[in-house]
């Protein structure tokens, strides 16, 4: 491809870059007319090969989790529930689905347990390589599932990757630091850890009336984790120059305060011009610079995924920042794929955007920003800490042997299929089309059909990680601990000592 770009930003700095793709995370199929479709996820990896990136990164398919490595966080009862659960078993269990928040919203859909299985498999995965110091970005664009609650479905999510991953990345840390970019709020990780100072959570999204209803500026966490949580709610038609205003100075001071040894963002594209669910007028070129800007700070770097309901404009954006993660400069104009009538009418990369109204004034922003800056004094000033030494046998015999000699082609032999085999995968109708009722106002109707679901837990327990100093002192609050002696529940503990 040519080097031309939609914003001639060169191509920055080169990354030793991890990407992982399963290429059946594409086949799976919400329900009818549900706006979460894991195909966007299949156009971006097409993006991503034809355009060559594919050459200049490694790509990796994760394993997929197993039951153990799902309940270092979820409850026994949960996963088991999602292992065995059919569309056709779920009708007569309405105790159950009650419970486990099974509605319009987090259908039962064939295949349930797989796709969640590969969304988890791919950022633990991610956690590891980073762990082991070979590469410096790793990528999973089928993670990034934030609202998942330790017992419950919410918000489309059912398994928190973002939650088992930063855990594997615990291991290696002593600190992580979490950044959501999606337009709705990170509730799930930032119940996770809301007691912790050892991972700091930090979400930029849409607040008010807007699900899950939570994240305001003055929740910022709790006992030991008192001001690790920070939430900068933003109002509709937030643009790229508005949002990196506070977005930079932030993550600026967090960086040079807190020196977290590993960052995880969640790239949620629902903060894109356009987006179906979303209300925010950010360009890929804007949502991009986010990734750039982690990117400087040279600390190990997690890109996922998470929402993004406008499939054409999902998938371009993470080819973008795919891009952006290694430090490769791509033509405006896409290559051709299976796709390419999606992107039409102009086959452009870019997605710019709109003539939206911003909400968001420069006073408001200075607020908040002053607000946030204040709360992050009280934070205790983190001198940098060095990554431990990864032991070898983290990984198998067959990865490490692909990965220490260089074979590009064993590396990525089995993400690869024929063009046969595409072919003979069944796409399901109007999978990558807009819904019917696209147009002005459109995203506030799906907004409000979100909403119904409007954050189950609120007023309840926070669903988070109990510590190993909690635990040995007898303080597990109610509602916020992982269950003692479920299987492979102590392994999620932190000692924060």
């Amino acid at each position: 491809m040519g080097s031309t770009t939609t914003n001639g930003l060169g191509p920055g700095p080169k990354s030793r870059v991890i990407y992982f793709y399963d290429e059946d995370v594409g086949l799976y199929h919400y329900a009818g007319g549900h706006p979460m479709k894991p195909h966007r996820i299949r156009m971006t990896h097409e993006l991503v090969v034809n355009y060559g990136l594919d050459k200049k990164i490694t790509i990796l398919r994760p394993d997929r989790s197993t039951r153990k490595e799902l309940t270092k966080f979820h409850t026994d009862e949960y996963v088991d529930f999602l292992k065995h659960i059919t569309p056709e078993k779920v009708e007569d269990q309405e105790q159950l689905k009650a419970r486990f928040n099974i509605w319009d919203d987090n259908p039962i859909f064939e295949g349930l347990y797989e796709f969640c299985s590969i969304s988890a498999g791919g950022s633990v995965a991610a956690a590891k390589r980073l762990n082991e110091g070979t590469f410096d970005i790793a990528v999973n664009w089928a993670g990034g599932l934030h609202h998942a609650k330790k017992d419950s479905a919410s918000g489309f999510c059912y398994i928190n990757d973002i939650v088992l991953a930063i855990l594997e990345l615990l291991k290696y840390h002593q600190r992580v630091l979490y950044i959501d970019i999606d337009a709705h709020h990170g509730d799930g990780v930032e119940e996770a850890f809301y007691t912790s100072d050892r991972v700091l959570t930090v979400s930029f999204h849409k607040g008010g009336d807007f699900f899950p209803g939570t994240g305001l500026v003055e929740d910022i966490g709790a006992g030991k984790g008192k001001y690790y949580s920070v939430n900068i709610p933003l109002d509709s038609g937030i643009d790229d120059e508005s949002y990196h205003s506070i977005f930079q100075p932030i993550m600026q001071h967090i960086m040079d305060w807190y020196r977290p040894g590993a960052v995880v963002l969640q790239c949620g594209t629902d903060s894109l011009a356009g987006d179906r669910l979303g209300c925010f007028n950010l360009s890929n070129v804007g949502h991009g610079m986010c990734v750039d800007f982690m990117k400087k700070f040279n600390v190990p770097l997690m890109l996922l995924g998470g929402g993004g309901y406008t499939p054409k404009n999902v998938s371009r954006t993470w080819c973008y920042e795919t891009s952006r993660a290694a430090g490769v400069q791509l033509d405006q104009h896409l290559p051709y794929t299976i796709y390419f009538d999606y992107f039409g009418p102009d086959y452009l990369l870019e997605v710019p955007a709109t003539n939206m109204p911003n909400a968001n004034h420069r006073q408001s922003l200075e607020k908040i920003k002053r607000t946030i800056l204040e709360h992050l004094r009280h934070i205790t000033h983190a001198p940098s800490v060095q990554m431990q030494q990864v032991p070898q046998d983290h990984f198998s015999d067959d990865e490490m042997d692909a990965h220490e000699s260089g074979d590009r082609d064993q590396q990525t032999a089995d993400i690869r299929v024929t063009r046969a085999e595409r072919d003979a995968q069944v796409v399901r109708e109007n999978e990558y089309e807009e819904s019917d009722d696209e147009g002005p106002g459109t995203e506030r109707k799906h907004t409000a059909r979100r909403n119904r679901v409007y954050y189950s837990n609120l007023g309840m327990g926070m669903g988070g990680v109990t510590t190993d100093d909690e635990l040995t002192k007898g303080k597990g609050k109610v509602g916020m601990g992982l269950p003692v002696g479920q299987d492979g529940a102590a392994e999620a503990r932190m000692d924060v000592d």
